[in-house]
Formats: C-alpha cells, structure tokens, sequence
C-alpha cells in the first residue's frame, strides 16, 4: 500500500505531500500522526531551514478535509476512534501554528475542514485558480474546527464569522484577498517555484529566502469579490445571537443579505449558535493552544450529537441534501444547550506533551 503522506527531506527542505488521492487527500489519523512526528523531528533539526507541504502531482486536492464516515460511525458508538482522531489532528494543527522555522503550504485545489487546518497556521501560504476555500461543517452538523476558532476571527471585519455560519466557499484571488493565503500564482507556475524552494541556498536565512521567492513568483492580488458586501458583512454578523443576525439580514433587504438567509435557513440551527460562541470565544483566547483546547470539549461531544450523525447521513451517506435538524429552529435552540459543549472535560481534556 502506497505511503497516505510522504515524508522526505530535499536539500534543506522537509518536504511533505499528501498521497490519498481517491479521499481527495482527506486526513485519517494515520496521515496525521505521519504529519506531526516529521514536524516534531524537523523542528529541532539543522539541517532544515523550512517545510513544504503540497499534494501528489497529478491528482486532485489540495485536501478535502478530514475522515467524516470514521468520525460520524465512531460517534454512533462510544465515539473513542473520533476522540482519538481529534486529538492527534488537533495537535497536529497546534505543531504547525508553532513551528519555529517558514512552513510553505501549497494550497492548489479543494481546501476544506483539515485541509484549512493543515495549511492556514502556516507562514507561507500559496493559493492558486484552483484553490476552493471553506469551512462547510455546518451544513453537517459538526462545527469548524482545527483552530477554526482562532483564524476567522482574527480575519478583517465579521469575514470570519460569515464564513463559519454559512460555509461559504472563497475561490482563487479570493481565498488570498481575504488573507487566508499570503500569496497567490498561476497552477502552471508551481513547479518553477518549487524547484526554486528545494533548490535554494537558505544559509542566510529561510525567511528571507523564502520571501524573496515568492515575491518574484506570486501575482499582486485585486480586492476580493466579497469586498461589495463587506460593510453589510460587518452591519449583520456582528452580533453574538444567531437570531440577530438573522435579523439584521432581514433588515439588510438586498438580494446578498436574502441568499445569506437562504443558506443558513439550510444548515444545522444547533451548530448555526455554537459556530457563533466558537468563533466569539477564539477572539478572546490568549493562545492557539488555549483555542485547540475549546475545539476538543466541542468535538469530544459534537460527534455523538443528533445533527451531526443526521447531517452526515443526509448528505454524505444517502446524499438525500435534505436533513431533518433538531431542534429544528434556532429559537428552540438553548444557550444552556449551547454551553454544554464548551465545558471542561476534566482528566479527559486535551494534553500537548
């Protein structure tokens, strides 16, 4: 059986690619303990100067996410195979926020859920015309997770939380406008740069060298498609109840504000309100590891949640796109209900030694 992830270093780069291309490259837990051990080791090795993570040529990706069926029939059960995933992902997320040298993401095609944990707490960040941003977990009841919490935030205005209620995809210039990506090329450009990146002399310094790299590659990036919207974004999203937001669009009275009610009329309403504490709560935390903590209480739990077991039935195993929710209003839905998911898990919480 071919390697799911393959681990080489050339030159004075660590080089990782994702090899399971049938799964359009979505991490299983195997990928991710393949992930953070070469992390561990290159951080303290000298002879790396920088990471680069990319996809098997000829194949589709960049990763589509995470191993939804494993977690969803994980979660039917005593949710241990699920619990186990998230904490090595998680941590692995974490490995990658805080790694001391560059690490160069070449996010070329779909980029969702784990694929968006693999490559946006990276320094360096590459999209392409093929790059398809989003964190769609609500529309299946889970929630956007791997430091979801932390980076949607910290994105300008209330970009963050409209991307995380409504699961709205970002393509091309777009994902680099919104500075998800710090840059963006042409596809056809990848393998000229990455034959620079392995190639390169970076004894005087990885950062350096990487930036002047890409400075010299990457295409200046025009305001992005969402920008018309961004004021509207900031009048409607900027409240800490889904039911005011869901009235500040009604209040809006343009068709963009009618298609944002439209799609969240679509998702999870229990997953709609704790998207919105999740990102709320990831603003106010002091760090990444402080947020990956959050995310694990919530995902220890979500998995054996109603929504996400009917949400993941609905539209990945009957493909039905028609899940009955419960509650099935966001009025129903309680903040004590909502709060549940954020508490403590005591000895079970998530260790990073």
């Amino acid at each position: 059986m071919s390697e799911t992830v393959i681990v080489r270093q050339e030159g004075a780069v660590g080089r990782l690619t994702l090899n399971r291309p049938k799964a359009l490259h979505a991490l299983n837990r195997e990928m991710c303990e393949t992930i953070l051990a070469a992390l561990t080791a290159w951080s303290t090795d000298d002879g790396i100067a920088m990471v680069m993570i990319d996809h098997a040529e000829g194949t589709r990706g960049f990763c589509a996410g995470g191993d939804i069926r494993m977690l969803a029939e994980s979660g039917a059960g005593d949710a241990s195979e699920a619990r186990a995933f998230f904490a090595t992902e998680y941590r692995m997320n974490t490995a990658i926020k805080r790694f001391p040298k560059p690490y160069l993401a070449l996010m070329d095609g779909i980029t969702m859920g784990g694929g968006v944990g693999l490559s946006v707490h990276g320094t360096h960040r590459v999209a392409t015309e093929n790059t398809v941003f989003a964190m769609p977990e609500t529309g299946i009841g889970l929630f956007p997770d791997v430091g979801g919490g932390w980076f949607l935030p910290r994105l300008r205005g209330r970009l963050g939380t409209w991307l995380a209620l409504t699961g709205a995809r970002l393509k091309g210039l777009d994902v680099a406008a919104a500075k998800i990506a710090t840059h963006f090329l042409p596809s056809e450009m990848l393998p000229h740069l990455k034959r620079q990146v392995l190639s390169a002399d970076y004894s005087g310094g990885a950062a350096v060298m990487l930036g002047e790299i890409l400075s010299q590659n990457t295409h200046s990036v025009p305001a992005g498609s969402f920008e018309p919207h961004i004021e509207a974004m900031g009048r409607c999203f900027g409240f800490d109840t889904a039911e005011e937001i869901v009235t500040a669009l009604e209040a809006e009275d343009s068709d963009w504000a009618r298609a944002q009610l439209a799609t969240l009329a679509t998702k999870s309403p229990e997953t709609v309100k704790l998207a919105l504490r999740q990102v709320r709560e990831g603003a106010r935390q002091e760090t990444f590891q402080d947020n990956m903590a959050m995310e694990y209480r919530i995902g220890w739990r979500k998995v054996q949640s109603h929504d996400f077991q009917e949400g993941v039935r609905a539209v990945i195993l009957e493909k039905d796109n028609a899940p009955v929710w419960s509650p099935a209003r966001l009025e129903d839905v309680t903040e004590t209900e909502i709060a549940k998911y954020f508490e403590p898990l005591g000895k079970y919480e998530l260790s990073f030694d």
